[in-house]
């Protein structure tokens, strides 16, 4: 049985690190937890991003040795529930930290703001609380 209480981690390609992770770090506040340097063929440069805290983390993998571009869609969402309306201060540093504010949808657009990332993936800023979101 798969226990509630354990640790996720996303991972995703990126092409270009320094740039996602600007706009994690600086723009939205993550932390750098791990990095790696590849040192070997077939390895990946890679950082890991998150709050110490929490159960979650966002792994990008990235440098020449990534075979798979980073290939976003739409509906790649990384959504963050913040239980309270978005902060326009924080839209406006992750702009400042190389993101693009997008429209998501009637459904997002109504909950939250969404911002694409240096990669072209979304974050979506969610004002709803995990608790009733649907």
């Amino acid at each position: 049985m798969i226990d509630a209480d354990m640790a996720i981690r996303l991972a995703r390609p990126s092409g270009d690190l320094a740039a996602a992770e600007r706009f994690y770090v600086q723009g939205l506040g993550l932390h750098v937890l791990y990095r790696a340097a590849a040192e070997a063929p077939g390895e990946h440069d890679l950082i890991i991003l998150g709050w110490p805290q929490a159960s979650w983390h966002l792994e990008l993998v990235g440098g020449p040795n990534l075979k798979i571009p980073p290939s976003p869609t739409a509906e790649d969402l990384f959504v963050l529930y913040l239980s309270a309306p978005v902060d326009e201060s924080l839209v406006a540093e992750l702009e400042r930290a190389g993101g693009r504010r997008i429209a998501q949808g009637a459904y997002w657009d109504r909950w939250g703001v969404t911002v694409e990332d240096p990669d072209g993936y979304r974050l979506v800023l969610s004002s709803r609380a995990w608790s009733n979101a649907t």
